[in-house]
């Protein structure tokens, strides 16, 4: 995930004081992973994007609650620190709230991931009561656009009053979007959402292939529709920071963002590109098999939520911490490598120390090689450090995957063209 208000309230302090943050420090002992867990695949909607593919009935198998006390006591042994608690829709496990009692008795920070139409408002106090961290739940898009998605009349105006319910009770809300082609024109009314229901983060996601986000793959946004959306995310985090609004803008499932930003704030300010560049290179881009994990509603491990056709092993036969750890799985020895084993255009970016790789899953999903070039990387070959004659050598050798992904290196329909669909993200 990519923290943009962090880097720029940074730069707006830097630009009053006249001096940047020092350099990150590097991180003391090992790096444990932020747990994304599928408590339920069970869920009230049918979205399109979903990467679980759940529906509405329940799953044989799903770790009763004294599996899950005992995994959570696992991931608390190894060093765990942060827990995703996510479905399916998690409202729908009757012991959700007795599991979150047990995560914050161990001390971890506990959020909530919710498609939010289930919250009425004794709900909304409920939640409120718990004392969860964070509450993220998912818009897809305006009122039409949300609603075709999450195949659900009426689910925006659930999920909308979901956040206004929440925010009475002073719970910190996130609002959650994916980036697609078809969903790209409600992104500015989003923005405008976010602020007039006061929520608190702005999780900008692009879109995945995995589940039902696969299936949709074709509909991926295209790389110059991409490139404005992250403009407008950019010049909107910055407003707020020059303004010292607390509002918090992110983005995930693509860390080419991170030298998107670079290049944006080395137009803007270039004083503290260099600083920029040192502080994202400590953050190193993408984490999968290293600083986030997940676990299915089986108590299958996966390297992330993306991975669920790739399992590392089952909690019911080893810790948590025994399968994490363990580099025996080809995936799980690259994922952790330094630098990973890439190829092609992602081997020899010029940013490889800022983005990591960027995301492996939709290489294999693609073309069946998790360590070939990104398909969904929109920076040009000139961006990442190429000559034309690197580039040409390199796409023989290692083809860029197939469609939509050359022609969406041309230039394509603004934002505004765009018609409509969705995706959702994870946390």
């Amino acid at each position: 995930m990519l923290r943009i208000s962090q880097y720029l309230r940074e730069i707006a302090q830097a630009q009053r004081s006249g001096s940047y943050p020092p350099p990150a420090r590097a991180a003391r002992g090992p790096v444990r992973p932020v747990v994304i867990w599928n408590l339920t695949r069970r869920c009230n909607l049918t979205c399109k994007h979903c990467y679980a593919l759940s529906a509405d009935h329940d799953y044989p198998g799903e770790l009763d609650r004294d599996e899950v006390f005992r995994v959570m006591g696992q991931l608390r042994d190894y060093g765990v620190r942060v827990l995703i608690l996510s479905g399916g829709e998690p409202l729908l496990r009757p012991d959700l709230f007795e599991i979150a009692d047990e995560a914050q008795r161990l001390g971890f920070y506990t959020a909530l991931s919710t498609n939010g139409t289930l919250i009425d408002a004794p709900l909304a106090r409920r939640i409120a009561a718990q004392n969860f961290d964070y509450v993220g739940i998912s818009i897809d898009g305006q009122k039409d656009t949300h609603d075709r998605f999450r195949r659900l009349a009426g689910a925006y105006d659930a999920s909308v009053r979901a956040l206004r319910l929440l925010r009475e009770q002073g719970v910190k809300t996130g609002l959650r979007y994916t980036f697609t082609e078809l969903n790209g024109q409600d992104f500015p009314a989003l923005l405008q959402l976010m602020r007039d229901e006061a929520v608190d983060k702005f999780y900008f996601s692009h879109l995945n292939y995995a589940g039902r986000g696969n299936i949709h793959r074709k509909r991926d946004a295209r790389f110059t529709a991409t490139r404005d959306a992250l403009d407008l995310l950019f010049e909107t985090a910055w407003r707020d920071a020059e303004a010292g609004a607390e509002r918090d803008y992110v983005t995930g499932n693509n860390d080419a963002d991170a030298v998107y930003l670079l290049q944006w704030v080395g137009r803007r300010f270039p004083a503290w590109s260099d600083a920029l560049r040192t502080r994202l290179r400590a953050w190193g881009g993408n984490s999968s098999g290293v600083g986030v994990a997940n676990i299915d509603n089986l108590g299958v491990v996966h390297p992330d939520t993306m991975w669920w056709h790739h399992p590392l092993g089952q909690v019911r036969e080893r810790p948590f911490g025994e399968i994490w750890e363990d580099r025996s799985d080809p995936l799980m020895a690259g994922l952790k490598a330094h630098p990973r084993p890439l190829k092609g255009r992602c081997a020899e970016c010029a940013h490889l120390a800022i983005c990591g790789g960027n995301t492996r899953v939709r290489a294999q999903q693609l073309s069946g090689d998790p360590w070939g070039p990104d398909p969904g990387c929109y920076l040009d070959d000139a961006e990442i450090g190429l000559s034309p004659e690197q580039a040409e050598r390199l796409n023989r050798l290692h083809p860029v995957a197939a469609l939509p992904f050359t022609e969406a290196r041309r230039p394509v329909v603004p934002i505004a063209e765009a018609a409509p669909a969705a995706g959702c993200p994870v946390l």
